[in-house]
């Protein structure tokens, strides 16, 4: 009977051979699977892809200071249990935080404000890496954006459906 459901256990296997009309207790079946030296196979699981683009972030890595920025927002609840939201933008080459924003709700507007900030006080990096979450991907944000920036910054987006974008980061 294991042969032909690997992934039963003894129990399932004792109730089993129950319908088919067989007085066995458990004990016995787990005796007897124990001596047979039989497992349960587990199910092997998927692999989840690292993300293949050239925007990952195994692939580009920051070499020097100021040279790619991520930014992403994370959400929070405070004491008197409302959410809020923090925009964190952080240099990937010394895990420096250089801005949080926070807000009950943040808009592409109000990522266009932080990074103008950003750019007139600390310069343009050489890239910046972002997700596509809705925040990210509205038309707002991309024309401002594509007028903010100097043709020396580019953005680099995620693959959809990719886990592994901010693996890299540890924040201490």
């Amino acid at each position: 009977m294991h042969v032909k459901h690997p992934r039963y256990g003894y129990r399932r296997i004792t109730i089993k051979l129950r319908e088919k009309d067989w007085m066995i207790n458990f004990k016995r079946v787990y005796r007897l699977w124990c001596q047979e030296g039989l497992k349960i196979h587990r199910k092997q699981r998927k692999k989840l892809y690292v993300g293949g683009s050239d925007n990952a972030c195994h692939r580009k890595r920051s070499q020097c200071y100021n040279q790619i920025w991520s930014y992403d927002f994370l959400s929070e609840r405070l004491e008197n249990n409302r959410l809020v939201k923090l925009l964190v933008v952080i240099d990937e080459f010394t895990s420096e935080c250089l801005a949080i924003d926070v807000n009950r709700m943040s808009k592409g507007p109000d990522v266009v404000e932080v990074l103008r900030y950003l750019f007139a006080v600390r310069g343009e990096p050489v890239f910046i890496r972002s997700e596509n979450g809705p925040e990210f991907a509205s038309k707002v944000l991309n024309n401002s954006l594509r007028r903010l920036r100097s043709r020396r910054c580019l953005w680099l987006r995620a693959v959809p459906g990719r886990m592994a974008m901010w693996s890299h980061l540890t924040v201490s």
